[in-house]
């Protein structure tokens, strides 16, 4: 019986060993779930954070560029037209009482031609000459460039010109205000 018994533990422990060392069996297929995200497109516009357009005199014109402003389309659209414009608010001396002020409308803004663009389509700037310079105003935006046509994605970079005509009455310090210019 001892025999026996071992015998068949024998194969038992042999059989173990041949399903632990046989190799694994491949499944005919297999899934996969995939994910992937499709963002919608923006139209962003950057411009530079501060401007210094140097000094001048009561009288006289001071003019200077701006810096480079962007328009970045990302919308991937048909029809990818868009349109900046720019504004500017009042701009004051840090002292008095009142502050001093010279008016959006004294400040005259010229575009300039396109520095650099990608994409289709046809960009215009909104003043390509300063014989062609508009005055700034608050309420009323005055177009900086146009993208019409195209499609797909677009850029289009440009340095404008503020002109400050500064008034003969203006008071002598630092004038800060804001130029603001929007795309849509």
């Amino acid at each position: 019986m001892r025999t026996t018994r071992t015998l068949l533990l024998g194969a038992a422990a042999t059989v173990a060993l041949g399903l632990l060392a046989s190799p694994a069996v491949a499944a005919p297929s297999g899934e996969t779930d995939v994910t992937f995200e499709i963002l919608a497109g923006t139209l962003d516009i950057t411009v530079p954070a501060t401007a210094d357009l140097g000094t001048g005199s009561p009288g006289a014109p001071l003019d200077g560029p701006l810096g480079a402003v962007t328009v970045t389309d990302g919308r991937a659209s048909d029809d990818a037209s868009w349109e900046a414009t720019v504004t500017a608010t009042v701009f004051q001396t840090g002292g008095g009482t009142p502050p001093e002020t010279i008016l959006p409308s004294e400040i005259e803004y010229w575009s300039g031609p396109a520095t650099a663009t990608t994409g289709t389509g046809t960009f215009t700037p909104g003043q390509l000459t300063s014989a062609e310079a508009e005055p700034l105003d608050s309420v009323t935006p005055v177009v900086a460039f146009t993208h019409t046509g195209g499609t797909g994605n677009n850029t289009a970079t440009w340095n404008p010109t503020l002109v400050v005509n500064v008034p003969l009455d203006s008071q002598a310090g630092v004038y800060t205000g804001t130029v603001t210019h929007s795309v849509a």
